[in-house]
């Protein structure tokens, strides 16, 4: 087995050191603003199993890069607004390296810090597909 010279923990804290992070308390306010894009990285999977933040724009963890740069063939129009972007993912681990790499990119977003795991416990809003 090879040995890491950083853990997955380590990229983390490292993107979490220099990205803005936004509380659950503080992201639940947002839902409803319309100058405010919530964007969902979790596998389509997880969005089935425990619901979804109404109005969040799904992109997948491995797309995120190739969806904001209006150079790519991949470009999503949504990523063209000028609002304000906040990713999100399960714990806060994905998105932080996410919105580390795209802010790298010049592409200015913030992610929620703790991720989907606490929004429903702490009242906020969730949609389950049917």
């Amino acid at each position: 087995m090879q040995k890491l010279t950083t853990s997955a923990a380590g990229l983390v804290a490292s993107a979490r050191a220099r990205i803005e992070e936004v509380g659950t308390q503080d992201a639940i306010k947002m839902v409803d603003d319309p100058d405010v894009v919530i964007v969902d990285l979790r596998d389509v999977r997880e969005r089935e199993r425990t619901g979804f933040i109404p109005g969040s724009f799904h992109c997948p963890r491995g797309m995120a890069e190739f969806w904001v740069d209006p150079e790519s063939p991949y470009f999503k129009d949504v990523f063209a607004q000028d609002k304000t972007f906040l990713f999100h993912c399960a714990s806060g681990w994905r998105s932080a390296l996410t919105v580390a790499t795209l802010n790298d990119m010049g592409f200015t977003c913030a992610h929620l810090c703790d991720g989907f795991s606490t929004w429903e416990k702490a009242g906020g809003p969730v949609t389950r597909d049917a």
